[in-house]
């Protein structure tokens, strides 16, 4: 451990945030993870209590191999907000596991989980990203509870979606209007699916589910324990709808324009950003050739904003590009770059609540808060000129991670809530952590309404003993 240079300052940068813990949030969940999760995502709420909410999270756990890897559903109880007491926040243990998570289910994956994304359409479908080429469609409701033994045969995907003539491993959408689904990997290629052709096919056949490799329904179940190029031979596929061909290097991310199901982004190695149109061919509508200095691993377009699409690259910066004017001369021309990050940004995605927030995680453990529509205001300012003057636009920042941040997931259903999971196994040797939290409100609210709610504290707080 001496040996790490950069460990000191990891480990300071963490007790200070561990002492603002109860300034900074309105609640916090810790739950530490036996292995690590690259994957996290909110399902549908459950139910709803008087101070609490219950919820599905969707988690991937990526083993060493001694057990199987394996998609956890699990039920989590999210605190309303202004409930959590400050002592609770404050007293929590990194090694403990949350009493707020708990699991429901847990599905033996064929090879790890990399990617994890809900159908907006049908709150029980998840598609999943393994290291092969086809995507896995589970669910998760008629899925049987496994138990994630060593010699444990693997689960039985639902449906595959194939297409992909090489491994597909982190690109992956769900379409917020349709069943679609969209993907990208190592064959440079996009493919869109649409989930409604499994149904239109076993709709014309119904004595038989079409089956890769397969001699119809009655296909012994040939999925093997182990390798991940076991493939589950009895599984219904579906083929694409179409190719898209345009990347020169392996494809990392794609989003669905939020407004339309026949458009559609992505983003790759090849630092390239390129829109799509389904509608008018399998050619690039737009191809931005330098979007970022380095490869670039993640995209997301404004569900409140058609026009903004934010991207994250291993440059470590975030940029925000307005897909009227893309380019200048055939390079990115981005409104805005965010330089809050000093390791690659793995992950960017913008806030459902509020049209000019978004988040950004990178392999620094950071997890970045940020409002573009903060920048200039105050630029002129005093404060800006300081040394250690926050980046443009960035309000919050979320340091419980000590490790590379790999995802994380706005809640729709509880806003300003956020789920995030970071792979330890540099810090810590092995395992990840998986934490829950909601800024309090007072960091995000409008100022003066911020100043009025002080007010009336402010004799309270004078008679505070230091």
């Amino acid at each position: 451990m001496k040996g790490k240079v950069t460990e000191p300052s990891v480990n300071d940068r963490y007790t200070q945030w561990k002492s603002l813990v109860p300034v900074l949030y309105d609640w916090l969940a810790n739950h530490n993870l036996v292995w690590p999760s690259l994957s996290c995502r909110w399902g549908p709420q459950l139910d709803q209590a008087t101070y609490k909410n219950r919820q599905r999270l969707y988690l991937s756990e990526q083993t060493d191999g001694s057990v199987p890897n394996t998609l956890v559903i699990a039920n989590c109880e999210v605190v309303k907000p202004r409930v959590a007491a400050a002592e609770h926040i404050s007293q929590f243990n990194e090694e403990a596991r949350s009493p707020f998570v708990k699991k429901y289910k847990t599905i033996i994956h064929p090879g790890e989980v990399n990617r994890i994304r809900e159908l907006p359409q049908n709150s029980k479908i998840v598609a999943t990203h393994t290291d092969s080429p086809d995507v896995l469609i589970w669910d998760i409701e008629a899925q049987p509870n496994r138990h994630a033994v060593l010699g444990a045969t693997n689960s039985r995907p639902d449906l595959l979606l194939t297409g992909h003539q090489d491994n597909a491993e982190f690109a992956l959408a769900m379409c917020p209007s349709e069943p679609f689904v969209l993907s990208g990997g190592k064959d440079k290629s996009v493919i869109l699916w649409s989930i409604q052709d499994h149904i239109s096919s076993l709709a014309s056949d119904p004595g038989s589910a079409r089956s890769p490799g397969s001699g119809g329904s009655n296909a012994k179940h040939a999925s093997k324990v182990g390798g991940s190029n076991d493939k589950p031979t009895d599984s219904p596929s579906v083929e694409p709808r179409g190719i898209y061909q345009g990347h020169e290097d392996t494809v990392e991310d794609v989003q669905f324009c939020p407004s339309s199901a026949q458009e559609f982004c992505s983003v790759g190695d090849d630092s390239c950003l390129i829109l799509w149109d389904a509608r008018s061919g399998n050619s690039p509508v737009v191809k931005v050739e330098k979007a970022h200095d380095a490869d670039l691993h993640c995209v997301d377009w404004n569900p409140h904003d058609v026009n903004l699409i934010l991207t994250g690259s291993a440059d470590k910066t975030v940029r925000m590009f307005d897909r009227r004017n893309l380019t200048s001369g055939g390079v990115g021309s981005p409104i805005h770059k965010f330089e809050g990050h000093n390791e690659a940004v793995l992950c960017v995605q913008w806030s459902p609540d509020k049209s000019s927030v978004f988040g950004s995680s990178a392999e620094d453990g950071l997890l970045n808060i940020w409002d573009h529509e903060k920048i200039g205001k105050k630029q002129e300012s005093v404060g800006s000129k300081l040394p250690n003057a926050p980046p443009a636009g960035l309000f919050f920042r979320h340091a419980g991670h000590r490790d590379k941040v790999v995802d994380f997931h706005w809640n729709t259903s509880d806003p300003w809530t956020v789920v995030s999971v970071s792979d330890d196994c540099g810090s810590t040797g092995g395992g990840g952590t998986l934490q829950i939290w909601r800024m309090i409100d007072l960091i995000y609210r409008p100022e003066e309404e911020v100043l009025a709610e002080l007010d009336k504290f402010k004799s309270h707080v004078l008679t505070c003993p230091a």
